[in-house]
């Protein structure tokens, strides 16, 4: 017998309600009928106190319905004796890489299948298959983008946990994705380091206004990822690069690969409005012409005071007020100051793209869901990007002062504006990422709870309907006897 929420069982404690009740009832005296009480001589009273249970059938008749009802709450399931001799345990490969996995765990899986562990496959639903008719399978499957940890947490909704379980996966980082889960199963996880252990590719490349191509290029291997950035300059052949050019169009690839990346030969259009006689233009515009001169992208950048004179398409628009924005304005994206109530701050900002923490002064409260960029100690958005269809709203819950916060003053700024800009790269694509995870890091979290889910009760009767039945006998009972006990006559003599 198994249940499925064990927990209720700490509500035993309740059966010593009745008993504390049964304790306190007190017992009538006895009437006793005398002809006179002249000769009865006056004594003084006297109270004993009785700790003698009293109706004991009662008692257990109540304190057996509470019990009943406890075990109604923990849902018990009964197993037939037929279920349990057939299953030992279950093996998990993914389906895209099971000939991989048996070349490098023959033994191991090959025992394991002879002690009779059944096959399911590491993905969606674990499906269960016949491994030497997979084996025999001259299918080819991609690479599913599931990761390994969402898989092991749904697994644990749907086997017993004292089931032992196999799993063969490769140790490639790309597979574990968000949370390292904690799980209730009786888990075996062995891996593998893929073949191809090293990868270059190009992350990102553009035009100068000099005519070269600066090019940023990705590495990854075992321990990491690593980036690097070359000025390719035009005609140059001794580079590990190749440029192309067709009909107009410049794209650059590795030597190595057939791969190509189109360089990007757009001019940024960089457009500040501020207020008259407000100093942010000022700092935001030094900040964005030291990230040109450090990328060397064509741009242009123009401080407006005046917002219809602003160019329509701009590629970003730095709207440095509280006043409304026009909407005959159009960008890609809109960096705007918030407006709302402005609270003291002994805090600091931090942005995801730096390690350091900036002081902050002063901020004022968020009121967007958008996704936070900068935020403070507390955090709270100091910065948050809201996508819409085709524009990007980032809101500023701060300004470009130093009476506000360090940051026009800290060497971050410029850096923390340039990952807005061009992008952070910070993850490779999964083809690229050679990245591996040590086995410590890739286990679950083992916890020593032992829930059982509906899904692995599915082949075991369930014992709550016999239970209420029970339970509604006894409560008869209970109340006859009661009822009973309540005008059972007085004892009299006479």
């Amino acid at each position: 017998m198994i249940f499925l929420h064990p927990i209720w069982f700490f509500a035993l404690a309740a059966i010593s309600i009745p008993v504390a009740i049964h304790l306190w009832n007190l017992r009538k005296g006895k009437t006793l009928k005398v002809g006179s009480i002249a000769l009865v001589t006056a004594a003084s009273q006297k109270r004993s106190l009785s700790l003698r249970l009293s109706d004991v059938l009662l008692l257990i008749l109540r304190s057996v319905l509470l019990i009943l009802l406890v075990f109604v709450l923990a849902m018990p399931l009964l197993r037939p004796n037929n279920a349990s001799s057939k299953t030992k345990g279950w093996i998990l490969i993914p389906k895209e890489s099971v000939k991989e996995v048996y070349q490098k765990f023959k033994p191991k899986i090959d025992s394991l299948i002879k002690a009779g562990f059944e096959f399911h496959y590491l993905n969606k639903g674990f499906v269960k298959a016949d491994f030497n008719k997979v084996l025999t399978d001259a299918g080819h499957y991609s690479n599913v983008n599931a990761s390994y940890w969402s898989l092991m947490q749904q697994l644990n909704g749907q086997i017993l946990s004292l089931l032992p379980v196999y799993v063969f996966t490769s140790n490639s980082a790309t597979h574990f994705t968000g949370e390292r889960p904690q799980i209730s199963l009786n888990l075996h996880w062995q891996t593998y380091a893929p073949a191809d252990s090293t990868s270059r590719w190009i992350a990102k490349a553009w035009l100068t206004n000099d005519g070269d191509v600066e090019v940023i290029e990705g590495g990854s291997n075992p321990s990491g990822t690593s980036y690097k950035s070359y000025s390719i300059h035009s005609g140059d052949q001794s580079t590990n690069f190749t440029v192309h050019s067709e009909n107009g169009r410049l794209s650059i690839g590795l030597k190595s690969s057939n791969e190509l990346l189109p360089v990007d030969t757009s001019t940024w259009r960089l457009s500040i409005y501020a207020d008259k006689g407000s100093p942010d233009a000022g700092y935001l515009k030094a900040a964005l012409q030291s990230i040109i001169q450090f990328t060397k992208h064509k741009a242009v950048v123009k401080q407006y005071a005046d917002e219809s004179q602003i160019p329509s398409q701009q590629n970003w628009l730095f709207w440095l007020s509280i006043r409304p924005i026009s909407k005959q304005l159009l960008y890609d994206n809109l960096f705007t100051y918030q407006n709302g109530k402005i609270s003291r701050s002994n805090s600091s900002i931090e942005a995801k793209t730096s390690d350091q923490k900036i002081a902050l002064y002063k901020i004022i409260a968020a009121k967007d869901n958008g996704f936070t960029l900068w935020k403070d100690g507390f955090g709270d958005p100091v910065l948050s990007l809201e996508k819409q269809p085709g524009k990007n709203l980032y809101h500023f819950y701060n300004r470009f002062d130093p009476a506000w916060s360090d940051l026009v003053w800290n060497d971050e700024f410029p850096k923390m504006l340039l990952k807005l800009i061009i992008g952070a790269i910070t993850e490779p694509d999964a083809k690229y990422d050679k990245r591996i995870l040590s086995d410590q890091q890739i286990m679950p979290t083992i916890t020593n709870e032992r829930p059982v889910s509906i899904g692995a009760a599915t082949n075991h009767i369930d014992l709550s309907r016999y239970i209420w039945l029970l339970m509604a006998l006894i409560l008869f009972a209970e109340r006859w006897l009661a009822h009973k006990t309540k005008f059972k006559p007085l004892v009299q003599n006479g």
